[in-house]
């Protein structure tokens, strides 16, 4: 039996992010959850008391399917690391008065490695003092390097686009007998899961990305040329798919031997940005020839219209999970997705201690990328592949999306 919960979002959303959050309020309702909280712009929102009652905002069935299929965080997101217990213990001690105060039985926060690091530390401090509390972390990311769970929520559904971009990049890059290079710049800062999706575009009606790249190899600049000098002997137009994240042998990005701006947000995370345009330019000045720079940047995480149904419908699972095992006394722990098969593909829900996930970042194996790091294995597709099926179509008004946003009443 569960007292009142609360649930926050915490870095960067992605399409199916709020199926986890429709997971988390239906599943603590239906075991008698006398309020669920939500912490608008996760913990940093909730060290300022910016806290609504989940009721007030869903009152429907409907707004609940809203919810689910609505993408970005309802509740808002925050970057805001909490520092360790004995560097700044008032903070946890502020942070469990206002658990105190509204009464609180569980916490639940939806993100990725951050995310769960946030998990730990609340767990920890509640063992510490010996606080009935649980905490039970909901997996989630676009990136996929959630160590432990074998994929992320928000994963497929980002493959999923990818995938799809890439193929209709592919097919507007042969409208016009010209050379024509085109470099797909995709997130992904030291993981390239995401950029592993581009190669899901190559089947029966499309050739596929010419060369993908991932950061879990140095990258050769001139190497990178010479390839796309011999594709451009066999064809006209070259599609390249790099992560954002690709380094030389030096350790330097990619997008740093160009010009650029640099920001550095709270977890000292460099911004990553414009390596499509410094390899396009290359390329311009080597092969005289029309080059296009394509960043799918935020549209990854934020195309709702194009959402795996395969996706979506784990995200809610894992946000229910995550309530069932907080009202059985679990705590300090994140539920992970555990596969049983690929084919059928078969998926199943489990929980993994926080503390050997929390601050660990799984990257792609090294079998799984070709030799000489310019593509990737049938072993990575046949992983991905499943993560991408079916669809789940908006609830479409006036030939749109229609979304939920806290504060729902101003549109009505």
């Amino acid at each position: 039996m569960l007292g009142n919960v609360i649930v926050g979002q915490s870095g960067g959303p992605t399409a199916v992010i709020n199926s986890s959050l429709a997971g988390v309020y239906k599943t603590a309702k239906d075991l008698g959850a006398p309020k669920v909280y939500g912490m608008r712009f996760g913990i940093q929102g909730f060290l300022e008391k910016n806290i609504i009652d989940m009721d007030d905002k869903i009152r429907s069935e409907l707004d609940i399917e809203l919810l689910k299929r609505t993408p970005s965080a309802y509740l808002g997101s925050c970057r805001f690391k909490l520092p360790e217990i004995l560097d700044n213990r008032a903070l946890y001690e502020q942070i469990f008065s206002i658990f105190e105060e509204y009464q609180i039985t569980a916490f639940f926060y939806i993100g990725g490695n951050d995310s769960m690091d946030t998990i730990k530390k609340l767990s920890d401090y509640a063992a510490l003092i010996s606080s009935p509390i649980r905490f039970v972390g909901v997996p989630k990311t676009i990136d996929n390097d959630l160590a432990v769970t074998d994929h992320t929520p928000g994963f497929g559904s980002a493959a999923k686009y990818i995938a799809s971009v890439t193929k209709e990049l592919i097919r507007d890059g042969l409208v016009y007998d010209i050379n024509l290079i085109t470099i797909i710049e995709i997130m992904g800062r030291n993981a390239g899961w995401l950029t592993s999706a581009a190669a899901l575009a190559k089947c029966e009606d499309c050739e596929g990305a010419d060369l993908i790249y991932l950061p879990e190899t140095a990258f050769d600049i001139d190497a990178f040329l010479d390839k796309v000098a011999e594709k451009m002997q066999k064809k006209k137009a070259v599609v390249v798919a790099v992560s954002e994240g690709i380094k030389t042998a030096d350790g330097k990005y990619v997008f740093e031997h160009g010009t650029h701006n640099e920001y550095v947000d709270a977890f000292g995370h460099k911004q990553l940005s414009g390596t499509a345009t410094y390899l396009a330019g290359l390329c311009r000045e080597k092969f005289d020839c029309k080059t296009r720079a394509i960043e799918l940047a935020t549209l990854q995480r934020c195309a709702g219209h194009l959402t795996s149904r395969v996706d979506i419908t784990e995200a809610y699972q894992v946000g229910g999970t995550a309530v069932t095992a907080a009202s059985n006394g679990e705590t300090g722990k994140m539920v992970i997705l555990k596969r049983v098969s690929t084919d059928p593909y078969i998926c199943t829900t489990d929980l993994y201690d926080v503390h050997m996930i929390a601050n660990i970042e799984k990257k792609v194996p090294l079998e799984w990328i070709t030799e000489d790091g310019t593509n990737v294995s049938t072993e990575l597709i046949n992983y991905i592949r499943p993560l991408i099926q079916a669809e789940l179509t908006p609830i479409m008004i006036t030939g749109q999306p229609r979304h939920i946003v806290v504060d729902i009443d101003s549109l009505w």
